[in-house]
């Protein structure tokens, strides 16, 4: 049974109607396009640094720097999806828009893919109208996926009970559960397709796929229910600060001491905010809205670290594969097929999750049990893992570049660990950032505190591209740079990736601080 509270309504504009409107079908909807979506999304992205070497011609570093680049951009342009979703538009409207602008992208890459005239010459780089081309087509789609990312699982969470907390945190799990079996089909299908038919192939199958989507999607008009635009957060979070500066010479409100203001939780945090009361300007939940998401700043900025770490799967782990062994009898494994294991290990543990977590609540007596799967513990578990699989990750490179002093070749399978341990915890701090930032979010935000867990990964990925600069810069006064060149039997990605592992570790205890003091 869904819980209208008023701020909903039908595709009519009208209260919408319990029975009709909203519930666990309209929100399935939701699982089901980010599938679809995160499939074409990943399908491409993961194979981009292919695509920029070999048909491109970009070098090795400027093809990982263009796609940690894409990667950001496309995440961090979730901020300005979810505020146009908060502000102005429906979240179904921002969907449909970014969807139909994402689809665009792809069909711009898929006629430069398939005409010949369109691409470089070999050994050149692409000429000015090819590279316009290209980077028009990128950005589209990067564009297109920042709104869907931050519409699409606030709209599905909308249309469930508010006040049914595990049933909102199992839609988030199935989310994610989407997401991954969305990236385990680009793992496979689509990563044999692209290499073994093409990239012809592979944007057309994309460009079909997403359509699908866009037509799931809208087929769900009539049953859902639709959270009213509130206007600009931004404008009232500048008009909370505005007056509390104006006031700051003056007394504290006495707002302070009324029943209401003590009632708020965070009425003892960003005290200084409070002074914004005085005068009647500023409503008392204006300011708590305001100190309700700066308060999730820190946690958001905790998490940044993590997801640089997992940059490097779709950049220096491809690369480390493609010079590896990657024979398995007869059949020849393509390397971004390798997150396909921790893919498969995070689909299993979803429902698994999930089943232990009725059977707890069940029982109704095992609350302590129950406190260790809340989203800021889930959250910290991902941000340890990803400390230790960059330290698996510079022991594999080590005896890797052993191995090839010698002549031998090493096996491609020796990268699952890095793989495996930074894939389980993407699943959890993702997955805890989803539910934690919407639920903790105030309900006028919702679409643009849920886009901080993806501006957290976007944010990571542009400091992967800083990581890289500054550590080639440094290096290269001692001597020679870490990361330079072609060749990386000729580099030292395993101090890298130790460089990596130890700013996690830090980070790691930097994020207990404010997740304790939360």
């Amino acid at each position: 049974m869904v819980v209208d509270n008023g701020e909903f309504e039908d595709w009519s504009g009208s209260k919408p109607d319990p029975g009709r409107h909203g519930g666990v079908t309209a929100a399935c909807i939701a699982c089901v396009v980010e599938a679809l979506e995160n499939m074409v999304f990943l399908s491409n992205a993961t194979n981009f640094v292919a695509y920029f070497l070999k048909s491109m011609h970009y070098s090795a570093a400027e093809s990982a720097n263009m796609v940690t680049n894409f990667m950001g951009t496309s995440f961090l342009l979730t901020i300005f999806g979810g505020f146009v979703s908060d502000s102005f538009l429906t979240r179904f409207k921002t969907f449909i828009f970014f969807c139909t602008l994402e689809l665009l992208g792809l069909i711009l890459l898929t006629i430069q893919a398939q005409n010949s005239r369109l691409l470089p010459v070999l050994n050149k780089k692409p000429s000015k109208t090819q590279e316009a081309i290209l980077y028009s087509g990128l950005y589209a789609i990067a564009a297109g996926v920042g709104g869907v990312k931050a519409a699409l699982p606030a709209h599905g969470a909308d249309q469930l009970n508010h006040s049914n907390k595990g049933l909102i945190s199992s839609f988030f799990n199935w989310f994610f559960f989407s997401l991954c079996f969305g990236g385990l089909i680009a793992s496979t299908i689509m990563i044999w397709i692209e290499e073994n038919l093409g990239w012809n192939w592979s944007f057309k199958i994309s460009v079909v796929t997403l359509s699908a989507a866009l037509c799931i999607f809208t087929m769900g008009f009539p049953i859902y229910r639709y959270k009213r635009p509130g206007g600009s957060p931004l404008t009232r979070i500048y008009k909370v600060f505005a007056s509390a500066i104006g006031n700051r010479k003056m007394s504290p409100p006495e707002a302070e001491n009324t029943q209401i203001y003590n009632e708020k939780r965070n009425h003892d945090k960003l005290r200084f905010l409070n002074k914004a009361l005085i005068g009647d300007s500023v409503t008392v939940t204006e300011v708590e809205e305001t100190k309700t998401f700066l308060g999730l700043l820190p946690i958001f900025a905790s998490t940044i670290m993590m997801n640089c770490c997992l940059a490097q799967l779709m950049t220096f782990s491809v690369q480390q594969g493609n010079i590896m062994d990657r024979s398995l009898n007869n059949f020849k494994i393509p390397t971004q097929s390798l997150s396909v294991f921790p893919l498969f290990i995070m689909l299993a543990s979803i429902p698994l999750y999930e089943y232990f977590i009725r059977m707890l609540r069940l029982k109704n007596n095992r609350p302590r049990m129950l406190n260790m799967f809340q989203p800021l513990r889930r959250i910290g578990l991902g941000l340890a893992l990803a400390s230790g699989s960059m330290a698996a990750a510079a022991m594999v490179e080590v005896k890797r570049r052993e191995a090839a002093t010698n002549g031998v070749i090493l096996s491609v399978f020796w990268l699952g660990w890095q793989y495996l341990l930074l894939g389980i915890s993407d699943m959890l701090t993702l997955g805890g950032m989803l539910e934690f930032f919407y639920s903790e979010s105030p309900d006028s935000m919702r679409s643009m505190s849920t886009a901080l867990s993806w501006c957290s990964t976007s944010m990571g990925y542009f400091i992967s591209s800083v990581l890289v600069t500054v550590s080639n810069s440094v290096s290269g006064h001692f001597g020679k740079e870490w990361l330079g060149g072609m060749d990386l039997n000729r580099t030292r990605l395993d101090l890298f990736y130790t460089l990596l592992c130890i700013l996690n570790f830090i980070n790691l205890i930097n994020y207990i601080f404010w997740a304790k003091s939360y």
